[in-house]
């Protein structure tokens, strides 16, 4: 019997993810986390007007949701001060670079990103045939210079920067990024990933200037907001790039419920603030961890801190087994030299508690 007749692009890819999620780690340890601490994700949990909202829209899920999302579209528009028709909503920033990378990017197509930058990127690079290009970290940062050199060099059609970063937590100011906008090559993109923009300094974000024809900035709900189960995020670009979007994107690919938990979650301000004042208060607490242990937590103006364990990867990686062994489930940058490191989630107390129980543990098994 005939097997699919797979494309030859599908055939040559490796079947990998870009991540290994908690559950999957559970399963095979055969037991739950007792802190969850590596996903980014705000452990401080949603507004509770936006668990009422979901809560009030699950009656009505049995309906598709709006293909427009325009209520919510309308909501961030005067939240930011902009139009409807420079956002697009789409199923987190993942699902909204996956509708990029397929609008931009053919077979052979030159991209640009960082040696160590956030691999569901390239992961989606590499399913439309593109050809990935890379620069790597300058002192644990994002180099933009490097980024638009090669981009100029490769003749790039489309660069990948994340300010605040993942998986370093690191940030430039908004002037840096403002010179890199202005210096883009001809003919290449800019997608502005500010995933963490809500736990950013304010000098760390330009303002939302939305002429320029080939930027788009990403934002998103699963972080600070604590929707992250919810899976909405949103572009935000000049009106003619959006609109090139209803060309490719899944149109009900937003649900009724999520639609209502963003709306809600957006509508609540106050709680938005409360928790980021929460998330910095976690990121000192972490810090302290790691002096205590003798490590260096490194600057962050996102909801996790990467923590420097003072020796290569092979170290760090032992360190991150042993902690997961322990229960405590946290990631690190894939790549040296970042892969020194391990990255610890923003978190309350009793679950930062069992981190710290288990870290210098973790570090005596790890040497």
């Amino acid at each position: 019997m005939t097997k699919p007749r797979y494309t030859a692009l599908v055939q040559s890819l490796p079947a990998s993810v870009p991540f290994v999620g908690p559950e999957t780690q559970e399963r095979a340890r055969g037991s739950a986390f007792a802190a969850r601490l590596g996903a980014n994700e705000s452990v401080f949990g949603p507004s509770p007007r936006a668990i009422a909202a979901m809560a009030e829209a699950a009656n009505g899920a049995w309906m598709y949701g709006d293909p427009e999302v325009h209520d919510l579209r309308a909501a961030l528009a005067m939240h930011h001060g902009i139009e409807p028709g420079n956002i697009i909503v789409g199923e987190g920033i993942d699902g909204l670079l996956g509708y990029l990378v397929r609008l931009l990017i053919g077979r052979g197509d030159a991209v640009v990103t960082s040696e160590g930058a956030y691999p569901t990127f390239n992961y989606h690079v590499a399913g439309f045939g593109g050809e990935l290009h890379k620069v790597p970290y300058r002192d644990d940062y994002e180099d933009p210079d490097a980024l638009i050199a090669k981009a100029a060099e490769v003749d790039a059609k489309l660069i990948y920067f994340a300010n605040p970063d993942n998986p370093m937590g690191s940030w430039h100011d908004a002037a840096t990024v403002q010179r890199m906008i202005d210096a883009l090559p001809e003919g290449c993109v800019l997608a502005l990933d500010e995933a963490y923009a809500d736990t950013a300094p304010a000098d760390a974000v330009p303002p939302l200037d939305l002429t320029h024809p080939r930027v788009i900035r990403f934002r998103t709900f699963s972080k600070a907001y604590g929707l992250a189960g919810m899976r909405v995020g949103y572009g935000l670009a000049e009106a003619g790039f959006i609109t090139a979007f209803a060309k490719i994107r899944n149109h009900f690919g937003m649900g009724r419920v999520a639609q209502a938990a963003a709306m809600a979650a957006l509508e609540d301000q106050a709680y938005l603030t409360q928790t980021v004042a929460q998330i910095v208060e976690a990121r000192d607490r972490i810090g302290q961890i790691a002096m205590d242990n003798g490590l260096t937590a490194l600057p962050s103006a996102t909801n996790f801190v990467t923590i420097d364990c003072g020796r290569d990867g092979d170290f760090a990686r032992a360190v991150l087994a042993e902690l997961v062994a322990q229960g405590i489930f946290v990631r690190m940058p894939f790549t040296a030299p970042q892969d020194r490191c391990i990255r610890v989630s923003c978190a309350p107390d009793d679950a930062l508690d069992a981190f710290a129980r288990a870290l210098p543990k973790a570090l005596k098994a790890a040497g």
